[in-house]
C-alpha cells in the first residue's frame, strides 16, 4: 500500500485507518464482555426456572394416584420453546416433562449444579431427599445467536459510522490545512522580483517555524539583490564624474596636438569612454528597473513622455528617422513617467542600432496602452529572439551597444504585470524586427496589480 503525497490525504488515511481498527477492537471486546455477561443471566435464568419448576412439580407429582407415569405438559399456545425441562425419580423415570423436552439431549444424573454438552447448558436441582429431580436444558445455539446479534448491532453501524467519520476526518483535516493552503496561495501569487515577507500569522504553531525560515531566507535574498543592485546604482553614479572629466581630457588633447597618430589615438579614448559612459547608465537604469518604484499614485499622459523621448533621441542623431504615432485621445496610465521613458528609450535607440540606416523607425503607442517599436533590417533568428531579453545579448556582436537595452525593458515588462514580446520579421512584411508590451492604463482590461 503507498502513502498519498498530499498531508491532508496521509492524515485522513490514518486517522480513518486508526478508527476503523480502534472501532473494531472496541467492538470486539464489548462483545467478549457482553457474552460473558450473557452467560451468567442465562445461567441464572436457567436456574431460577427450575427452582420456579421442582416445587410445582413436587406438587403435582406427590398428588398423582398412577406414580410413575410420565406426564407432558401441552401448551396453551404454539411457541418456541427455549428452556426445556425433564422431571425424574431418583431410578431415571421421567414423571413430567414440558411439551418440546426431548429426553436424548439430557444425561444421566450426576448432581445439582450446572453441566453443559456438546449442544446444551443445562442445570439440575432435586427435592424430597433427592428423590423427585429436575434438569432445565438450554440449546448452546441460542446464546450463540444472541452473540451474534450483538457482534452485528456492534460491528453494522461501523458501515454508516466509518463513511461519515472519513468524511468528518478529511473535512477537519481540510479546514485545518486552510492556513497552509492560504499562505502557499500567498507565495504562489508572488512574482519572481517580490521577495517581501510572506505573512504566516496565521499559521499553526507547527508550521511557523517553516514561515519563518522561509521569510528568513527572502529577507536574505532580498539584502543580497538589494546590495547588488545599489552597488550597480552607485558604481555607475560615481563612474560619471570621471569618466566626463576624462572625456574632457582627451577632447583637449584632440585639440592640442599636431600629431596624426596622437589625434587618432585620443578619438579612440573618447568613443571608448563614451561607450563607458553609456554602458554606467543602462547599469543605473536597471538597477532602477529591477528595484525602484514604477507605479505611482496618480497617472499622466504617456503621449507627452512618447514626444519628448522621441524628439530627443531625434536630436541627438537621428534626425527624421522616427515616425511617431499617438492617438488623439489621452493615454492615461500610474505608471512612472521616468519609467516609461527608459523603457521607451531603449526600444527606439536598439531600432535604431539594429535596423537599416536609411529606413524609418516606427513607434506606435495605441489608445489602450500598446507600445509598439518596430524597424526593418536582417531577420533575427528565432533561437536569437529567445536570448534578446537576457543581459549583455545582442543579436550583432559587431554593432555598438551594452545588450542591456532589451533587459532593461524586459525587467519593467515584468514588474509592471507585462511581458515583452519580440518578433522577426516584423508582422505583415519578410525582414525587419518588432517589440511590442502592454502598458497599464486607466481603461479596464489592464488587470495588472501595483507595483510594492
Amino acid at each position: 500500500m503507498r502513502w498519498p503525497a498530499s498531508l491532508q490525504g496521509r492524515l485522513g488515511l490514518s486517522l480513518g485507518l486508526a478508527l476503523t481498527v480502534l472501532w473494531l477492537l472496541a467492538a470486539t471486546v464489548t462483545a467478549v464482555i457482553v457474552r460473558g455477561e450473557l452467560d451468567e443471566v442465562f445461567d441464572s435464568a436457567l436456574r431460577e426456572t427450575a427452582e420456579r419448576i421442582l416445587p410445582l412439580a413436587v406438587t403435582d407429582i406427590v398428588g398423582r394416584e398412577d406414580q410413575g407415569v410420565t406426564q407432558r405438559l401441552a401448551p396453551i399456545r404454539e411457541h418456541d420453546e427455549l428452556f426445556t425441562y425433564l422431571v425424574r425419580d431418583a431410578e431415571g423415570r421421567i414423571l413430567l416433562q414440558s411439551h418440546a423436552a426431548d429426553p436424548a439431549v439430557f444425561p444421566h444424573w450426576e448432581g445439582q449444579g450446572f453441566r453443559q454438552t456438546a449442544t446444551h447448558r443445562l442445570y439440575s436441582d432435586a427435592a424430597l431427599q433427592d428423590t423427585i429431580r429436575i434438569t432445565v436444558a438450554e440449546p448452546l445455539a441460542h446464546r450463540t445467536a444472541v452473540a451474534r446479534e450483538i457482534q452485528m448491532g456492534l460491528g453494522l453501524p461501523l458501515l454508516i459510522v466509518l463513511p461519515v467519520a472519513l468524511a468528518a476526518i478529511i473535512l477537519a483535516v481540510r479546514f485545518s490545512l486552510d492556513p497552509l493552503r492560504r499562505f502557499r496561495a500567498r507565495l504562489e501569487a508572488r512574482n519572481a522580483r517580490d521577495l517581501s515577507e510572506v505573512p504566516a500569522s496565521d499559521l499553526p504553531t507547527e508550521n511557523g517555524p517553516l514561515a519563518t525560515t522561509l521569510n528568513g531566507l527572502l529577507a536574505r535574498l532580498r539584502d543580497a539583490f538589494e546590495a547588488e543592485r545599489s552597488f550597480a546604482a552607485n558604481a555607475a553614479h560615481e563612474l560619471r564624474t570621471p569618466l566626463a572629466g576624462a572625456i574632457a581630457q582627451a577632447q583637449r588633447l584632440k585639440t592640442e596636438t599636431h600629431e596624426p597618430a596622437t589625434e587618432a589615438r585620443a578619438t579612440e579614448i573618447e568613443a571608448t569612454l563614451k561607450r563607458l559612459t553609456r554602458l554606467s547608465e543602462r547599469l543605473m537604469q536597471l538597477a532602477r528597473a529591477e528595484g525602484g518604484r514604477l507605479r505611482m499614485d496618480r497617472s499622466a499622459d504617456l503621449r507627452a513622455v512618447a514626444r519628448v523621448v522621441v524628439d530627443d533621441i531625434g536630436r541627438a542623431g537621428a534626425p527624421g528617422r522616427i515616425v511617431l504615432n499617438l492617438p488623439d485621445a489621452a493615454v492615461m496610465s500610474d505608471l512612472d513617467p521616468d519609467a516609461f521613458a527608459i523603457l521607451c528609450r531603449n526600444l527606439v535607440e536598439n531600432a535604431l542600432r539594429h535596423g537599416a540606416e536609411n529606413l524609418a523607425v516606427e513607434v506606435t503607442l495605441t489608445a489602450d496602452g500598446h507600445l509598439v517599436v518596430a524597424n526593418d533590417g536582417p531577420v533575427v533568428p528565432r533561437e536569437m529572439l529567445d536570448r534578446l531579453t537576457a543581459r549583455f545579448e545582442r543579436a550583432n556582436a559587431s554593432t555598438d551597444g551594452s545588450g542591456l537595452g532589451l533587459a532593461i525593458v524586459a525587467a519593467i515588462a515584468n514588474r509592471i504585470g507585462s511581458s515583452l514580446v519580440l518578433k522577426s520579421p516584423r508582422p505583415g512584411g519578410s525582414s525587419g524586427f518588432e517589440a511590442s508590451l502592454i502598458l497599464p492604463t486607466d481603461s479596464p482590461g489592464f488587470g495588472a496589480g501595483r507595483d510594492a
